[in-house]
Order: structure tokens, then sequence, then C-alpha cells
């Protein structure tokens, strides 16, 4: 009787070693998907914070393109509204914004291309290369966050780590993805 209950005893210990690490594993990769997040949400940040200066050179110059800065602005507005990065839905939201702030932003520069004054002046020329290189960081803060969340979709989504996430709550997080015509190179002739 005495094997058999140290047996027994091995065997669900080994049993709960194996759970605990299950979870530790998930709630590691959770927390670096959210890190990552927060590592998009600071370049994010710059880029929003860029964006006033910007906007007030190339207003100088492009009184009657009023409409294309009005969107910038609307879309830096919805992009920069505060979410819950603990919740999956609104992660998603979030980043479809910062999407549509990404592709006004591109909007913008093609137009600004047409005004050789604007294109030729010193400060919007410093504001485009902070803008680019903000852009960088964001890229790569974006590879992170989608290399992350592969780790944390992983294990959420295979047997048997799937069945622990299930029981404390860890849900698979979205992936920060280009929208097919964000893909496609900016033709500024499509907003003359």
């Amino acid at each position: 009787m005495g094997t058999i209950m140290i047996i027994f005893g091995a065997i669900v210990l080994v049993i709960l070693l194996i759970l605990y690490w299950l979870y530790a594993s998930l709630i590691t990769k959770r927390n670096r998907a959210l890190e990552a997040l927060s590592g998009i949400d600071v370049q994010l940040k710059k880029r929003h914070d860029l964006l006033p200066n910007i906007l007030t050179i190339a207003k100088k110059f492009m009184e009657h393109e009023k409409d294309v800065l009005t969107r910038v602005t609307e879309m830096r507005n919805l992009a920069g509204r505060s979410y819950d990065p603990s919740n999956p839905d609104e992660v998603g939201k979030h980043l479809e914004a910062e999407k549509g702030f990404q592709s006004a932003m591109m909007q913008l520069f093609a137009v600004a291309e047409n005004y050789p004054d604007l294109k030729s002046q010193h400060n919007m020329i410093e504001a485009q290369q902070a803008y680019e290189e903000v852009e960088g960081h964001i890229s790569a803060a974006r590879r992170f966050y989608n290399s992350s969340v592969t780790d944390l979709n992983n294990a959420v989504q295979i047997f048997p780590s799937s069945a622990v996430a299930g029981m404390i709550g860890i849900r698979a997080m979205p992936y920060f993805e280009m929208d097919e015509a964000e893909k496609k190179p900016v033709d500024a002739a499509e907003f003359l």
C-alpha cells in the first residue's frame, strides 16, 4: 500500500508540476504579447505627437486640401483613444484605428508631393524624415508584437496548454496586419 501511495503521489506531483509549467508559460507568453503591444503604443504615441508639427507645416501650403488634413486629424483622434490591452476585442479595434491613421498619413504625404514649395521646405523635409524614422520603429515593434502573439496564440490553441488557458481565461490576441490597400504603392494622382 505504501508503494502505491508513493507512486500515486509522484504521479499527482508530476501532473501538478506540468499544470504549473503550462500556467506559467501561458502567463509569460501573454505578458510578452502585452509588453510588445505596449512597445507599439510607445511608437504610435511618438507618431501622434509628431503629427501636429507636420500638419502645421503642411497647412501653410495646402489650404485647399482641408479634407485630407481633416481626415488625418480625425484618424489621429480615433487611434489615440484609450483601450483595455487585456481585452483582445478592444486591441483589435485599436489596431484597426491605427491602420486607418497610417493610411491617412500616406495620403497626406502623397498630396504633399504635389507642392514643390512644401517638398523643398526644410521643416517639412525634417518632419517627413522624423515620421519615416518613427514608422520604422513602429514596423519593428509590430514584428515583435506579432511574434509574441504567435507564441501566445499557439499556446492558447494547442492541447494541453489550451485546456489550461481556457480555465484561467487567457484568449488569443489579434495580429497587427496591414490591409491589402496599404500594401500597394501610393499614387499621388489619386488624391488630386
